[in-house]
This record gives structure tokens, C-alpha cells and sequence, in this order.
């Protein structure tokens, strides 16, 4: 069976800009864009797995989905398109902000409403490059996800949370996630984040940045801002003053706007100045040779 459902915005929305805050590198079994221009994204669901496929038209979003999880699908996709979302709450003077506002019309910060689906590639992604823990999710997911409802290009639904616990340990290791990451999601899958989201950091292994991350994705929090990141202080520093910065440096630069601090940051992302690489990048690790 397949649900169908048009929503017309009373805002500019870009679909893929929106939604691919969501995507875990090019190859994310679970996210996929499309040559025609739609998305289409399997997702665990509070009700069972299901497949979300969306097309912009003409100023509406058509929204199809299928599994046991189309229902809670259809009914949430606005939320995930930044329907709670309020860009003009950053209002500011700011020249370089006002141009980065500028060039991203139509971006919304969307919250998908599933914490531990945010968590998992957050934690895979702690203090690696993004290719090392995207590499690992894509594995795990083909290998422990089923295959997504529908009509879907070859695309997986990640693993409900409790059967993250019982991937064994050289399945992990396959993957390229390393012991540490391993029994950080492994534990935190004894508990039940999506009720816990404002308390991540009590569970060992997740800090801060690893909370910002998730709230940013999970919540649509626009004040999140990941301290901590290997990169992020330099482009916000190159960004909004031309030259690089520590996490001081950037959250003192990001406090005028503090309560849209991590729109901020997402802008800087997509839109801003990276600096030069002259220094050593960091490596990616493969521990699947050790």
C-alpha cells in the first residue's frame, strides 16, 4: 500500500539542501537523491520500518511512503522539511550572515524526530573524517538493515535500536569502527534515547559535540553547536572574520547570535569560506587491516 499526501509551504523550501543534513555521504543506503531531482529516505519509525520519497512541484512537496511506518511518515514530513522551523528568528546586521541568509533562500532546519537514528552515524563520526564513518554506516546498515519498503533504489532501513547491540564484535570490526565506538552505541542501545535526547551526555562515550550533532539532526535545534570539530572553527572563523579560530574563538564569534548559533554554523557550512589546506589533513584509518 502506498500513502500519498501534497503539502504546499507557505515558505520557499529547498527539498535536497533540507534533507541532506540528514544523508551520511553519497553512498547513505538510507538517504538517496535522485537524478529527477526527488529524495527518498528509509527510516525506522516509531510504528516499523518505512520509506519516505519526496518531489518538489510547482511551490508543493508530494510525499509518497510505504511500510508499516508510511503513516507516521506522511504525517511528519513537514517537520522534516523544517515546518517548525523559523529562519527569521536569526535577524541580525551582520553583512556576511545577511549574504550567507541570501544564497541559502529556502533552507529550513528539519528535524526528523528520531534520536537514536541521529545517534548512531554521530557517534561513528566522533573524532574521524567523515569518509572513515560513513564507510562504517554504510556497512553496517546493508548488512544489518532489511531492505527498505517500496519501490526504493536498492536502499536499506538502519537497524532498530536493540539489534545494534548484538552486532558481533568482528562485524564492528569490518565496518572499520574501532572498539571505542563500538561499545559507546552498543550501550547507549540499552536505553531509550528518543525519550532522553536533552540528556545524551549522561550516557559514557557521548559529549558534547556528539549531543550538538544529534539535536541539530534529531530536534532541529538551531542554537546546536558541535564544540569539538576538526573543521568547523576554521570555516566559521574564515567565514565571518577570514581567518581561523579554536573552539573559543568560535563560540565568542557565534555569541550575538546566540539561540540560532547553529543556524549559523549550518550556513558557514554550506555557504561559507574554507580555508586554504596547507597543513596535514586528518588521516583516514582503516581498521579493518589490524
Amino acid at each position: 500500500m502506498t500513502l500519498t499526501r501534497t503539502w504546499t509551504p507557505t515558505f520557499p523550501v529547498d527539498v535536497r539542501t533540507t534533507v541532506g543534513a540528514h544523508r551520511r555521504g553519497t553512498g547513505d543506503p538510507s538517504t538517496r537523491f535522485a537524478d529527477d531531482g526527488s529524495v527518498w529516505r528509509a527510516t525506522q519509525t516509531p510504528d516499523g520500518p518505512g520509506t519516505l520519497h519526496l518531489r518538489a512541484h510547482a511551490g508543493s512537496v508530494r510525499a509518497q511512503a510505504w511500510g508499516p511506518g508510511a503513516a507516521w511518515l506522511i504525517d511528519q514530513f513537514p517537520d522534516l522539511l523544517g515546518a517548525a522551523d523559523d529562519p527569521a528568528a536569526l535577524d541580525t546586521d551582520h553583512p556576511v550572515v545577511r549574504q550567507l541568509q541570501r544564497r541559502a533562500r529556502g533552507l529550513r532546519l528539519g528535524r526528523t524526530d528520531r534520536v537514536w537514528e541521529a545517534l548512531v552515524p554521530a557517534v561513528l563520526e566522533q573524532k574521524v573524517v567523515g569518509t572513515e564513518a560513513w564507510r562504517a554506516w554504510r556497512y553496517l546498515v546493508r548488512r544489518y538493515g532489511e531492505p527498505a519498503p517500496g519501490p526504493t533504489p536498492a536502499m536499506h532501513v538502519p537497524p532498530p535500536r536493540r539489534e545494534w547491540a548484538h552486532i558481533p564484535s568482528w562485524e564492528w570490526h569490518r565496518s572499520g569502527a574501532e572498539p571505542v565506538r563500538m561499545r559507546t552505541i552498543t550501550r547507549a542501545a540499552g536505553m531509550d534515547v528518543e525519550r532522553g535526547a536533552d540528556h545524551l551526555t549522561a550516557l559514557r562515550g557521548i559529549g558534547p559535540w556528539t549531543e550538538a550533532e544529534v539535536r541539530r539532526r534529531a530536534l532541529g535545534d538551531p542554537d546546536a553547536v558541535p564544540v569539538g570539530d576538526y573543521h568547523l572553527p576554521s570555516v566559521v572563523g574564515h567565514t565571518l572574520i577570514g581567518e581561523a579560530v579554536d573552539d573559543a574563538g568560535m563560540l565568542e564569534l557565534l555569541e550575538p547570535f546566540a539561540g540560532q548559533r547553529g543556524r549559523v554554523v549550518r550556513l558557514c557550512e554550506l555557504h561559507g569560506t574554507r580555508p586554504a589546506r596547507r597543513g596535514p589533513r586528518m588521516s583516514v584509518r582503516d581498521y579493518r587491516a589490524m
